[in-house]
Parts: structure tokens; sequence; C-alpha cells
């Protein structure tokens, strides 16, 4: 390609934006698509020359395995925090497929329903503790029944007295990789407990010390074998069983953004009273797609090629904006107008709804608890609307995009909670 050519391609006229990723958050890259008026450029972060990238034919390139790669995409401090070293996220290939259909064997239907049905049974019975509460913190109780609720379907024991503790590690596991300092270290270490913890169940499973059922996600980490038929060791197999409840954990942000929405917009209510199935589905999606969840997703060149008039060279970190896409004025009408009705004919795109990773999570890197989360999201809902009443006294409900990751600032304060009769 020429250097002509080359130049239709914008790279930002600063030595590093490190800092200005720090300030701008989940904006960075849309601000720069935004001010360039382009879908692609180039940037400097942390030292390194970065390709930026948004848009629908941008998500397809990058969730092409022909082309990308995840191997050494993911920096130590987010694995040491967010992911845990070594795991499926930093898999390709073969491997990356084989090990993937253990998460997605335990993320079907079936395990939606049974997930549903223990959180309702959760919330129902948290119903007289909070009308005895003058009030509650929403994002705390989430977590803290996600946390109770996630261990209890995965087989791992997990007594009353721990429930917060354990609750409050998956927090600070997903709060600190987009942190620095008290955030960042706070994060590493509620890791390393709750790998020990994990380890040290999965261990006792393996010895015959603690009997654990077949259709468990504890039984299926503990004794998963890769494509050479080896067990996992029992470090790995605890973080890979700690990547499939932490996520479940995580959903307390999106289910305190649910609430934010029903405040900011009360005329939702009424379609949402009475368990309407069509609307409960629509209203969930615009959570996922109007509010801040996953900034942007990374992968390497695996090999040279050019896309767009730019050339891709091996071992090129990629950035993909996924809050940008979500926000895409050329994909979605007014995108900063929270609308459910935008989803009534939504046709199912893969590439241009990606909160959470984006291209088929059987074959590639979309997360494969999809399922999971909308469903533990519909169930809250269906419980914070139609079964208890409860008043908001004033708060801030606002959140910061140059928070990765970001919630509500009050994370959702209810008061005088009071169950309703059906």
């Amino acid at each position: 390609m020429s250097n002509t050519e080359n130049e239709k391609i914008p790279h930002e006229k600063t030595i590093d934006s490190t800092l200005a990723l720090k300030q701008e958050g989940y904006m960075f890259i849309k601000n720069r698509c935004d001010e360039l008026k382009t879908d692609i450029f180039k940037t400097h972060l942390l030292g390194e020359e970065v390709i930026c990238m948004t848009g629908e034919e941008a998500a397809k390139i990058f969730y092409d395995s022909n082309n990308f790669e995840r191997k050494n995409t993911a920096p130590k401090r987010v694995q040491k925090t967010l992911f845990g070293e070594n795991a499926i996220q930093g898999m390709d290939g073969e491997a990356h497929l084989h090990r993937k259909h253990l998460f997605m064997s335990l993320t079907g239907k079936l395990n939606q329903e049974k997930l549903s049905t223990l959180m309702m049974e959760k919330l129902m019975n948290s119903i007289s503790v909070w009308e005895n509460s003058q009030q509650i913190v929403l994002f705390d109780e989430a977590k803290n029944k996600l946390c109770q609720v996630a261990c209890e379907w995965a087989g791992v024991p997990l007594a009353d007295s721990e429930i917060e503790d354990r609750a409050n590690d998956f927090a600070a596991m997903i709060d600190g990789f987009g942190g620095v300092g008290l955030r960042y270290w706070s994060g590493k270490k509620a890791r390393t407990r709750a790998e020990d913890w994990i380890q040290g169940i999965i261990s006792n499973v393996r010895l015959g010390k603690l009997n654990v059922q077949e259709d468990t996600a504890l039984h299926a980490f503990a004794f998963y074998r890769d494509l050479d038929g080896n067990m996992l060791d029992e470090k790995m197999a605890a973080i890979e069983l700690i990547n499939i409840i932490r996520p479940i954990v995580a959903i307390s942000t999106y289910i305190a953004f649910m609430i934010v929405a029903l405040h900011d917009n009360p005329h939702d209510r009424q379609f949402l009273i009475h368990s309407n199935e069509e609307y409960f589905e629509m209203f969930v999606q615009e959570v996922r797609r109007f509010f801040p969840f996953t900034p942007f997703v990374g992968a390497r060149v695996k090999k040279d090629f050019n896309w767009n008039n730019c050339d891709f060279t091996k071992e090129t970190l990629v950035l993909l904006d996924v809050y940008g896409i979500n926000h895409d004025s050329k994909i979605w009408n007014e995108p900063f107008t929270f609308e459910p009705e935008r989803f009534k004919n939504w046709d199912g795109n893969m590439f241009t709804f990606i909160p959470q990773g984006g291209s088929d999570p059987a074959t590639g890197h979309r997360c494969p608890g999809e399922g999971i989360t909308t469903t533990l999201m519909k169930t809250t809902l269906d419980f914070l609307v139609n079964n208890i009443k409860y008043q908001f006294p004033e708060q801030d409900f606002s959140y910061s995009l140059a928070r990765i990751p970001t919630f509500p600032e009050s994370k959702v304060i209810l008061s005088n909670v009071k169950g309703v009769i059906l």
C-alpha cells in the first residue's frame, strides 16, 4: 500500500493517549471517531501503537478468527483481576472451541431456568428483611443474592456467613480491572482469595472429600479434560469456574441500571406490570444497549492484512469500541435515547448489538452467558415491578463514563419497601 493511502488513516497527533483514556473512559474511542470523522484510527497506549475501530463492518472483521487472535491480548493487570491468568478469554483455535463448548453446555436454557427459579426464591425470601429495613442498597443486595444463587447452582458450598465477603471479592475483581492504586490492588487480592477458596473446593472434589452432583458447574470444571485428554490443574479449573460465577455476580450492575431506567422512564412501568414478556425482553435489551458495561474489547492481528485502507500488521493490538457501536447513530436511531421499542423488530444482528461481545458465542468470543444475563435481569425486573413497592429517597443516580467499570453513584437506594399481595 502506498504512503498516500496510508495517510487516509487518521493517527492521533499525541505521543501517548493513556492518560486521555483514563480521563474519557467509555467515550475514548467514540470521541475520536466523531472528531476525526472516521471508523478507524491509530494511537499509542502505554507506549504501544494501537488501532481503534468501531462500526458493524469493523466488528465483523474483528471477530474473524482468520485475522485476529486473543493470545497475549489482555494485559496482565486485567488477567490478575478480571479474567484470571491464561483463562479462556486468551485462547484461540480448537483449544478455545473445546473449552468454550463446556461453557456453552452450562449456560443453556435449562440452567437459565434453574438460575431464574433460585433468584426469584432468594428475592421473595428477602421481602420481610427489606420491609424491616429503613432502606436497602439495591446494587449490594443484588450482588449478594447473585453470588448466593450462582454458588448454589454451581454446586459450590457457601455458608450464609460467607455470602457478603465472597460477593465483595467477586465485585472487587470486576471493579479492579479498570482501576489504579487501591482499586486495582483490592481486585488483585480479591482474586487471590477467590482462587485459593475455589481451588481448595476443586481439590476436595477430586479427592472425594466433597460429593457434588454431576450436573453442576463444579463437577464439570473439576473433571474437564482438554484436547489432549488431560484434566486442568486445580488452579486453572478454579479460574475457569470463577469465570462462570463472577459474570453472574456482575449482573448486579445491570440490575442497578434497570431501576435507574425505570426511575428516569416511569411510563415504561405500565408495560411491565403483570409480566408482559415481550416488553420485558425489549426493556432488558435496551438496558444492555443504553447503559455502559463493557467499554471495548481487544485482540491482536494474527497475520498481515489490509482492510479499509489500513495495514494491519501481525501482533498489533486492536481495540473494538463496544460502547460506541451500541451508541452508533448509523446503527441506532437516537442512540442516546432510552427506547425499548427499538427492539420490537430487531433483526438479531450479532455485530450491531454487542454489550457482551460480538459474533456467534458458540464459535467465537461472544460471551456464552448472555442468556443467563437476560434471564436473571428479567426475573429480577419482574420481582421489582410486580412483587414489591418502594420509594426512591433523594440520591444521585448519575454515573461517570470516565470510570471503567461504572455504576450509579448511589448504587440505587430503595426505601419503604413493601411486599405486594398478588
